[in-house]
């Protein structure tokens, strides 16, 4: 049975080091909330428009995305667009997105148009995730101004440990100026190999110093991840049973239970994507 909504839990992914795995885990992250049977929103901020193509959409200039949304050319609801996966929708980018840039400058509120926009839409979702660039411009402004919480992916690499000071410096700036309730939801290692030095270093220092924040779930390398973008699919739809696609579904839980009241969280049940999708499978072969 699903869940009703009592107000969403607007989370965005965010990390100015580019090539970590933020819009993998936007994607699989939000399906697999959704496959908990949580209605769950994803609104892609990127002009790269990869989370959209990575959910099944083909590209199409003629479809309203968060452009027309950041220029009030359209609502939330008309923007909104269906998935494969049954509570799990998209409100899509485009590549004419970079022109917000420009075109917000002078704008007035430019800051929180988003935030804004998606105001009516609040008591439909459990979840809404955003993805947003690997830069701090005002697509990734208005998703800071927007989200309740911060998720950071990041590499367990020196180099990453070097770019979270100026992430969080940036967040600092968003709370004093535009956002002072905005959290970080947590860190997640993404691309993680357990059996290096590196990565157990890197992993006890961000212990130290981000404690419970630090998820306690991780997101290895895997092959069915980087797949399944190639057929428009997260990776749960794609090999349910891979490890990719079961790291995401954990860490879809350990969310769910920080942030929902135990009252509210899916029945242990149905928290087992695994298993509803193979019997899906069987379902279409009888």
């Amino acid at each position: 049975m699903a869940v009703e909504a009592t107000g969403p839990r607007v989370l965005v992914l965010a990390n100015q080091k580019g090539g970590v795995g933020k819009t993998t885990t936007a994607i699989n992250l939000a399906a697999s909330f959704a496959a908990a049977e949580v209605n769950t929103l994803l609104i892609d901020c990127d002009p790269q428009s990869n989370a959209t193509s990575g959910l099944g959409l083909p590209k199409d200039e003629h479809r309203l995305s968060v452009y027309d949304l950041l220029l009030g050319a359209a609502s939330a609801e008309e923007t909104l667009q269906a998935t494969e996966l049954e509570q799990l929708w998209i409100i899509p980018s485009h590549k004419n997105l970079v022109g917000a840039n420009v075109e917000l400058v002078g704008a007035e509120h430019r800051e929180s148009r988003l935030k804004d926009a998606i105001a009516p839409l609040r008591d439909r979702f459990h979840f809404i995730v955003l993805d947003c660039p690997p830069a701090l411009d005002l697509l990734t402004l208005n998703s800071l101004v927007a989200a309740d919480a911060v998720l950071i992916p990041m590499q367990a690499e020196y180099f990453a440990l070097e770019g979270i000071t100026e992430l969080l410096g940036t967040i600092s700036r968003i709370r004093a100026s535009f956002n002072p309730a905005l959290e970080i939801e947590g860190v997640v290692l993404t691309m993680f190999d357990e059996r290096t030095n590196l990565a157990q270093q890197v992993t006890a220092e961000l212990k130290r110093f981000f404690g419970e924040k630090l998820c306690a779930t991780t997101i290895p390398r895997n092959i069915r991840l980087a797949e399944a973008p190639s057929y428009g699919k997260p990776a749960l739809l794609y090999d349910v049973r891979s490890r990719g696609a079961e790291s995401y579904i954990r860490l879809a839980k350990e969310l769910m239970s920080r942030n929902m009241p135990t009252s509210e969280q899916p029945a242990p049940d149905e928290l087992n994507p695994q298993e509803d999708m193979e019997n899906a499978e069987l379902d279409k072969s009888a």
